[in-house]
């Protein structure tokens, strides 16, 4: 599973950022969070992903904090 930094998160519009190395930031959606409650990331974060097909080209899916 892919690992990164959460570059930039807005938790009122509920998408950000993530960031990997050596390679194109990825757009993640706070749907694509995993877990209970308020699902949101904080900037700097560590996080393990899937890389998705998002409707704008890939994106961060199945993202869990490290």
């Amino acid at each position: 599973m892919p690992k990164g930094t959460v570059k930039f998160f807005n938790d009122q519009k509920g998408f950000g950022f993530i960031s990997r190395d050596g390679q194109e930031d990825l757009f993640v959606h706070f749907s694509n969070i995993i877990g209970s409650g308020r699902r949101t990331l904080v900037d700097g974060q560590e996080v393990e992903f899937e890389v998705g097909e998002g409707r704008k080209g890939p994106e961060a899916v199945d993202v869990k904090a490290v």
